[in-house]
């Protein structure tokens, strides 16, 4: 039979459940639906007895094994990588519009009548009016090379 102290662990438990449930239906990720899991389960567990310890363990142990069991798919949702139109740049040639200094975070190069921020791929200096060719794009930056 619970008692009024295990009843309200109980729905302590319960609550976090729907407390990580929010936060995970917030979120565009899989970041706590294991801790959803875990607090049902420890929430279970306050039917067979009224030790907190147990149930913390309960939690971990549940929660852990579903991240594991998870963990595979997880990295797949997470490394597909989104195409942005900025990746048609690759490849494409640019002026420098303002000189290109690293250590300063400095540079512009137009491409296509557009300004883009740019640093050097090889880490020297490229004066205005240089031709340069764009060969990744890190952040908001397009790192270039001297064609």
């Amino acid at each position: 039979m619970c008692g009024v102290l295990e009843n309200y662990i109980l729905f302590v438990w319960l609550i976090f459940a729907v407390f990580m449930l929010i936060c995970e239906a917030l979120t565009t990720q899989l970041v706590s639906i294991w801790f959803v899991i875990g607090g049902v389960a420890a929430a279970v567990s306050c039917i067979f007895t009224d030790n907190i310890l147990i149930q913390s363990i309960v939690f971990i142990v549940v929660s852990l094994v579903c991240l594991i069991a998870t963990r595979p798919f997880v990295k797949k949702i997470n490394a597909k990588k989104q195409p942005t139109n900025s990746d048609r740049l690759i490849g494409r040639l640019g002026i420098v519009t303002l000189d290109i200094i690293n250590q300063k975070g400095e540079g512009q190069i137009n491409v296509d009548g557009k300004i883009w921020s740019a640093k050097s791929a090889d880490e020297r200096e490229i004066k205005k009016g240089a031709s340069v060719r764009i060969t990744a794009i890190e952040g908001v930056k397009l790192v270039v090379e001297v064609v």
